[in-house]
């Protein structure tokens, strides 16, 4: 039995932090590599140094400055979609079909402004429409399928530094839980993070930039996740939270998530 690894990880520039994607590459050599907020457009996207490493396979959907996601591997993808679960032409979303047949889906949620109340904010509101356009999705989806990426959204109490101080701030709101507790069950999808890292155990995947000392204040959120349909997630081995990342030069403010699957 091989053994595949799944990496995802909002970079924030993948030009601006290449440096960092090299060394991630190269300590934890994972088979697949899912980006999201690469903001870089598909013609000036930075090919060599993932040629360089063995990431010969590539599939992109940029934008200038803003947004884009990419799936970077060393074994062939087949097939690959957009869907614009945005609505309006961003670049959130890029799909590939892996040789076993398994679809893998890569996605950068919208962070939905400041203010939880759509009547307010029109960013949150297309960050709601978002997921449930997702959720609509996931009720037809019919093939083996791991999705991944950065939904902006941590579920959990324990998913953030402080359950009470998050519950009016945008990314924890009970009505962006509610959306994606519909998301999960429209597919009966495995939140593999949970699955191998049980609640109320501390799980963070993101940090403010604000924060003087990350690891002092520890204000972290799970914003980043990894989810299989219930078939595939009976394949996946390990996972686990590259937190050590968040700490290198010009980091990031997200770490990468890894998932072994047995294929």
């Amino acid at each position: 039995m091989t053994t595949t690894k799944i990496a995802s990880w909002n970079i924030n520039s993948v030009r601006a932090r290449i440096e960092i994607v090299e060394r991630f590459l190269r300590d934890e050599q994972p088979d697949i590599l899912c980006l999201q907020e690469t903001k870089v457009e598909d013609g000036t996207f930075p090919h060599a140094p993932f040629e360089r490493l063995g990431y010969t396979h590539r599939l992109l959907a940029g934008q200038r400055m803003h947004h884009g996601v990419a799936i970077l591997s060393r074994i062939p993808l087949g097939e690959h979609g957009r869907h614009d679960w945005q609505d309006n032409g961003e670049a959130r979303h890029v799909g590939a079909r892996l040789p076993n047949g398994v679809r893998l889906e890569n996605v950068y949620v919208p962070a939905g402004g400041d203010i939880p109340d759509p009547a307010l904010n029109p960013k949150f509101g297309q960050k709601l429409a978002f997921v449930e356009r997702m959720t609509r999705w996931s009720e037809d989806l019919r093939e083996p399928t791991v999705i991944v990426g950065d939904f902006n959204i941590a579920p959990l109490e324990c998913d953030v530094w402080s359950h009470k101080q998050l519950l009016d701030v945008v990314s924890h709101t009970p009505i962006e839980v509610e959306a994606l507790a519909r998301l999960q069950a429209a597919h009966g999808w495995v939140d593999l993070g949970r699955h191998f890292v049980p609640a109320p155990q501390r799980l963070f995947t993101w940090w403010s930039y604000r924060a003087k000392d990350r690891l002092a204040s520890d204000r972290g959120r799970r914003l980043d996740h990894m989810w299989a349909s219930p078939d595939i997630a009976k394949t996946a081995t390990a996972h686990r939270v590259v937190e050590d990342c968040r700490d290198w030069l010009k980091p990031s403010d997200h770490v990468p998530l890894v998932t072994e699957f047995d294929w």
